[in-house]
C-alpha cells in the first residue's frame, strides 16, 4: 500500500485546483511523530523533510506535490524550515 505519492504538478494543474488559495503551514527545523486522521494533498514551497515511514524514508523538497493516505504513521524530520499549502479533499 502506497501510503505517500510524491509528484510535480505544472502550472495549469496548480491553477486548475486553486492550490494557491488553500491555507498555508510552516514548521521549522525539528522532528516529530504524526497520524494522518485523513488525506491530505499539499505543495511544497520551501524547505525539506525526511518523512519516515515502515515502507521507507521520502525525501521530500520544494516543488513537490505530495499526498498521504489516512491512516499514515511517520515521522517528520524536517531538515530545512517547511512552507506548504496543503488541503483536506
Amino acid at each position: 500500500m502506497n501510503d505517500i505519492t510524491i509528484k510535480k504538478l505544472s502550472e495549469e494543474v496548480i491553477v486548475s485546483k486553486e492550490i494557491r488559495d488553500w491555507p498555508i503551514w510552516e514548521k521549522e527545523i525539528s522532528r516529530f511523530d504524526w497520524i494522518y486522521e485523513g488525506d491530505e494533498e499539499c505543495l511544497i514551497l520551501e524547505g525539506k523533510v525526511n518523512i519516515e515511514t515502515d515502507d521507507g524514508i521520502y525525501n521530500i523538497k520544494a516543488g513537490d506535490f505530495v499526498t498521504f493516505k489516512k491512516g499514515l504513521k511517520c515521522i517528520w524530520d524536517v531538515k530545512s524550515p517547511i512552507k506548504k499549502y496543503y488541503n483536506f479533499p
